[in-house]
């Protein structure tokens, strides 16, 4: 079975998204920042991107991709991207974290779950032998981690401080040792990618 890899991207002081973020604002105030990358280059919610990944960043999005076998994501984070207008971006299952799972919309491109464990469990059996991105919100990765579902964790900096906003880590008390697997850096952002280690496992890492 394939890994549970939770990524997101953050600024230099750690926020996911900047103040009020939502539809038509969905990293928030000066949020935009954050996806350069994404897209290569500058975009702002009035002039929507057109653009994608190059260099760096695309070898690592094209690497994520590969693998991708099924995608979680919060509800919130659903809202705030606009449903995607309604259309499944990724190609593979996507399942939602929701408190209304009776919420969902007509088709299969989204599939409401009550619970996260529950929607990486469904997320897993969908993959097979691929992997499950958990792609946020911030509150849905630290959920993640604090459930211990979560076998690497990919933390994307863009090189910028938004001064404030929605912080990564906001009010997470748990201790998560990490080791580092990987670091690859593009004009955009900084790639880090961390593997979760299992306070039972024998090698100091996880499988």
């Amino acid at each position: 079975m394939g890994k549970v890899i939770a990524g997101i991207t953050t600024s230099v002081d750690g926020y996911v998204a900047g103040p009020n973020d939502g539809p038509g604002c969905g990293l928030g105030e000066g949020g935009e920042r954050l996806h350069h990358w994404v897209f290569g280059g500058p975009w702002t919610y009035d002039d929507m991107p057109e653009g994608e990944a190059t260099g760096e960043d695309q070898e690592w999005l094209q690497e994520a991709m590969a693998g991708l076998g099924a995608v979680v994501a919060g509800r919130w984070t659903y809202e705030a991207a606009d449903h995607w207008g309604d259309a499944n971006p990724w190609g593979v299952p996507f399942f939602i974290v929701t408190h209304r799972p009776e919420e969902q919309p007509p088709g299969d491109d989204f599939v409401f779950v009550d619970g996260l464990r529950e929607a990486v469990e469904r997320a897993r059996a969908a993959a097979g032998d691929k992997h499950v991105h958990v792609m946020g919100g911030a509150d849905v990765i630290r959920q993640a981690l604090a459930a211990g579902l979560v076998d690497e964790l990919s933390i994307i900096v863009a090189p910028v401080v938004l001064g404030g906003g929605k912080g990564l880590f906001d009010g997470f008390d748990r201790r998560v040792e990490l080791e580092h697997v990987g670091v690859r850096q593009s004009p955009f952002a900084t790639f880090i990618d961390y593997r979760v280690v299992r306070p039972d496992s024998g090698d100091g890492g996880s499988d």
